[in-house]
């Protein structure tokens, strides 16, 4: 009787320790700093002082960038109100400069979503570079936009300035490939050193909250 007693004892603790472990959340993804993410000695002045900046730097022609794409805007959908998630091309010259161009244009021309996944499967589906601005404006005419006014807000000077703008900012993350992402001016990561599109993303979600903790 004593040993049934003690056994039962044993399987009703066992049982506890089960349940209780098994409601324990999961622990919170752990980051660090020089192997997840660099933080810049040199902090980059942000757009949106009153939130947390997210940018990611990308090229259209980029294999990676337009499978990131598929995880990135389901997730910037979701962004609280706090946080602003911001898109900027990344030049390294020749067809990086040209499709940057094309970005900032339909940026300026406040172009719908729509367009720029449309860029992003004519190029990685399509077979079709995009590679001159009268091939990006008889793609863009099969979207919808007009021809002419593309080709002049593409040639204009608030283009070309905001192309300047771009360049510096690359040079002040100091990026060498994408896609890469930038928290807060302070805080720059890859796909590689999160590890993986979704890691990169909690990731953000960890800056994000560092930076929150820090105002």
């Amino acid at each position: 009787m004593r040993k049934l007693f003690f056994g039962v004892m044993f399987t009703t603790a066992s049982l506890f320790g089960l349940a209780a472990h098994a409601e324990q959340p999961a622990a919170a993804p752990s980051f660090e700093a020089g192997k997840h993410y660099v933080e810049l000695r040199n902090p980059v002045p942000t757009a949106t002082a009153d939130k947390v900046e997210v940018v990611e730097l990308f090229w259209y022609g980029c294999g990676h960038c337009y499978q990131f794409e598929a995880h990135l805007k389901p997730w910037s959908e979701q962004l609280p109100e706090d946080v602003a998630l911001r898109k900027l091309p990344a030049l390294f010259g020749g067809l990086w400069n040209a499709h940057g161009q094309l970005y900032l244009t339909l940026e300026a021309m406040g172009a719908e979503p729509k367009v720029h996944e449309a860029i992003f499967e004519a190029i990685h589906k399509q077979n079709r570079k995009l590679a001159t601005p009268g091939e990006m404006a008889d793609f863009l005419a099969e979207q919808g936009m007009n021809r002419n006014q593309f080709l002049q807000t593409y040639n204009s000077f608030g283009v070309k300035s905001a192309m300047e703008k771009a360049k510096r900012q690359a040079m002040a993350y100091q990026v060498s490939g994408v896609p890469v992402m930038v928290v807060a001016g302070k805080y720059r990561f890859d796909l590689g050193s999160a590890g993986g599109p979704q890691r990169a993303l909690e990731l953000a979600e960890f800056l994000i909250e560092k930076e929150r903790r820090a105002r």
